[in-house]
């Protein structure tokens, strides 16, 4: 029977692995993670992790790093040398396989971060198969054009012995070293179809899961699960330095409820290796919004990510190219993800895609300053308020699903809502509500 060229097709063709629908994630920037620097050193804080409320732990790439046009004193960590080693700064194989079956041990998920849009311009492929590089109109191999990236060199995706060899070197640390999955770097640079196909091969050893570094509706078909909320991040950025107001944020907002798939996951974060490295802290980056972009970044749609550190408080931009620490020390910023985690983990209406609840604005006398909105799921509901603004707004609340009785979810305290009714919020502040 032929198929009805009029009936919709899933949005979204892959299944996602079920331990994803409530989780969130953690980058780990092996070289500043611990003073060692190392997997095992590593791997001590994983129970930490665990109790901080993570569920992915994706380690940036695991490689050794090319020394020619090597950049600072250790290199990019993105500048890969041979995708079938780990870098001996880090450990050894053996000790890679630890760390992820101390992480699965734990009910923890392991993703290594993957480079498969160019390499060190001494990657073992250079002498092996140069005709899998792209070149200039010289002819010869060629950074990433536009960018100061001159210590690495971009591959062809037109030759199919590249497209083998890179699936089959992805598979390898699935089979071999049981990883979960994979954070693609820069992965809009490399052809979606090659994507589809890995995943397809990936999904056949074992479900795994795939990270975009990119904001593309095209990714979530049949090959990512989740693509970065840089969009997100930007707009709270430029709103915190009073560059945007809510109204922007609206943008973003409507655009994930319009154009990206239903059950398509997107990585919301205050901070990350690049936006550390280059552009500031998080305190930096958002000063006094920094508390409500955290609590936003869990309680909207989206599965947050922690970068390194930031559970610690650190306020330090870490080198990128050489050594560097983070100071470990107790903070108030990881009591506050410990327990914004627990919330989303108990709370299947902010769980990540289709299995949590859509959010329902909530009209309000002051949009360009306050986001409020509800999300609900099976009889369960959250409702979120964030003032956006450095002044006090007290606003009324219109036409939405906010009617009810609440327990604010930090003090315990019930609350009332109904349409039309007056409600305060400091300057940067924020409430979040839990259905009785």
């Amino acid at each position: 029977m032929t198929a009805d060229p009029y009936a919709p097709r899933p949005a979204v063709e892959l299944t996602h692995p079920e331990w994803s629908r409530s989780a969130t994630i953690y980058q780990i920037n092996q070289r500043h993670f611990t003073p060692e620097g190392t997997f095992k050193a590593a791997e001590a804080h994983l129970p930490r992790l665990r109790d901080l409320g993570i569920d992915i732990v994706w380690l940036m790439p695991v490689h050794p790093i090319g020394e020619r046009n090597r950049k600072g004193v250790l290199g990019s960590p993105y500048a890969v040398k041979d995708y079938l080693a780990v870098n001996p700064e880090f450990g050894t194989l053996e000790d890679l396989r630890h760390f992820v079956g101390t992480a699965h041990e734990l009910g923890l998920h392991v993703i290594l971060d993957w480079v498969a849009n160019h390499t060190a311009w001494d990657n073992v492929l250079v002498e092996e198969h140069p005709e899998w590089y792209a070149r200039d109109w010289k002819g010869d191999f060629r950074p990433t054009p536009w960018w100061d990236w001159d210590d690495i060199i971009d591959l062809d995706y037109d030759n199919p012995g590249l497209r083998r060899y890179m699936t089959e070197a992805m598979k390898y640390w699935v089979r071999e070293v049981g990883v979960d999955g994979y954070r693609c770097d820069v992965a809009g640079f490399v052809p979606v179809d090659f994507w589809d196909n890995a995943r397809r091969e990936l999904d056949e050893i074992r479900p795994v899961f795939l990270l975009a570094e990119w904001e593309s509706r095209d990714l979530h078909v049949r090959a990512f699960d989740m693509t970065y909320g840089w969009s997100w991040n930007e707009t709270l950025h430029k709103i915190a330095h009073g560059k945007a107001d809510v109204e922007a944020l609206k943008v973003y907002y409507a655009w994930n409820d319009r154009f990206y798939q239903r059950d398509a996951y997107r990585m919301l974060f205050v901070s990350n290796h690049d936006k550390n490295a280059w552009e500031g802290t998080e305190y930096e980056q958002f000063g006094d919004a920094l508390v409500p972009s955290i609590v936003l970044s869990v309680i909207s749609e989206g599965m947050p990510l922690v970068y390194n550190g930031q559970e610690a408080g650190s306020d330090r931009r870490l080198v990128f190219f050489d050594k560097d620490e983070i100071e470990w020390r107790e903070d108030e910023q990881g009591e506050l993800y410990r327990t914004l985690f627990a919330l989303k983990k108990q709370h299947p209406a902010l769980w990540n895609g289709a299995a949590g609840g859509r959010m329902v604005r909530v009209p309000n006398s002051s949009e360009s300053a306050v986001l409020s909105f509800v999300r609900a799921v099976d009889g369960d509901r959250v409702f979120g308020a964030f003032n956006l603004s450095a002044e006090e707004q007290t606003v009324k609340l219109g036409d939405g699903p906010q009617a009810g009785t609440w327990q604010d979810a930090f003090t315990g305290e019930t609350v009332e809502l109904e349409q039309g009714q007056e409600y305060t919020l400091p300057a940067w502040g924020h409430q979040v509500l839990v259905g009785v």
